[in-house]
């Protein structure tokens, strides 16, 4: 999967006062200017828990019938959707895919990638690698032009599994 490199002369000024930074790798991503966000929600891989009831041959207490026992078994796997926070750039490909899935080709958008969360430093502490990602929502915060708050654009992603993996090793950059 390409990388695509951050340098420092891209970073927006507000990564400055952060303790991390989170980028978002697609593949087949066009460039690395909307890469950058500063917050994440979803990292969620949860196993549903199966309950089934069974009766045994053995009789107890004044009961007709057997012992009633209830077990506990993995189901299925199931991962959250994960959303993306970041103030809003002019960049449009995000926009762009997820007008792609709306117009219909949403099987030519289903992408591979991964999200990094990288130290002040810009060093890699964590990367989790995900498939079939594709954008269920895209939105911008309420606008108010006589707030001084960052807009902001969010964009939420149905993902078909993700895996935490061992970070790169970013010390060749």
């Amino acid at each position: 999967m390409a990388k695509a490199k951050v340098t420092e002369l891209s970073f927006p000024e507000m990564l400055l006062a952060s303790r991390f930074y989170l980028e978002l790798i697609l593949d087949g991503n066009k460039g690395d200017g909307d890469v950058i966000f500063l917050e994440c929600q979803g990292f969620k891989r949860h196993q549903e828990a199966i309950e089934f009831a069974e009766v045994t041959p053995g009789q107890w207490a004044n009961a007709k019938f057997g012992q009633v026992r209830r077990t506990k078994m993995p189901g299925n796997v199931k991962t959250d959707n994960i959303i993306l926070r970041r103030g809003m750039s002019k960049s449009l490909s995000l926009w762009e895919w997820f007008a792609s899935v709306e117009a219909g080709q949403w099987g030519d958008q289903l992408r591979e990638g991964s999200l990094v969360v990288y130290n002040q430093a810009g060093k890699e502490q964590v990367r989790f690698n995900f498939r079939g990602a594709w954008p269920v929502r895209y939105s911008i915060a309420d606008l108010n032009a006589q707030s001084s708050d960052i807009e902001i654009e969010e964009l939420e992603m149905a993902v078909e599994q993700f895996v935490r993996v061992e970070p790169e090793d970013t010390s060749q950059n």
